[in-house]
């Protein structure tokens, strides 16, 4: 496994007791993110979405970007997700890092001071360059859309 190192700065007035992201497991491909809400609590409403702080703000090498991914346990549980899953932090990011969570589920959910409330995956980005030509080439699925593969 390939190991990156990510520098990370809190924001002002970030709660300098929660834990930074680290990966839970040896085999874990997600870091922990938590909220930090200054103490409050807040409430999404079903069908509401809001950005939830973490209190940091990261420098991810070039070459790289941080993906952030919803927790399944809040997603089977409540129905809470990220709402732009996954959303990408670019390497030249050096804002404060936030996640937009939705509740799809049917009931309000509480979001508490240092909840863990998503995943970042950090992972390669591949230097591309889009090419206009007259035509694409063939291939065996050519033009076909949603379901053409079969259910």
């Amino acid at each position: 496994m390939t190991s990156v190192r990510i520098d990370v700065t809190r924001a002002e007035g970030a709660d300098p007791n929660l834990p930074l992201p680290a990966l839970a497991t040896e085999g874990a491909a997600g870091a922990d993110l938590r909220a930090d809400t200054g103490g409050a609590t807040i409430t999404l409403a079903p069908g509401a979405r809001a950005l939830i702080a973490t209190g940091l703000h990261v420098a991810i090498p070039e070459g790289w970007e941080m993906q952030l991914r919803p927790r399944s346990g809040l997603a089977l549980k409540h129905g809470v997700t990220l709402l732009n899953a996954p959303g990408t932090i670019d390497s030249d990011y050096r804002g404060p890092l936030g996640v937009i969570l939705i509740n799809h589920g049917e009931a309000p959910f509480e979001v508490t001071h240092g909840m863990r409330i998503a995943q970042a995956v950090v992972a390669p980005v591949s230097a591309v360059r889009f090419v206009e030509v007259a035509a694409l080439p063939p291939s065996a699925r050519g033009a076909g859309g949603f379901g053409s593969t079969g259910t």
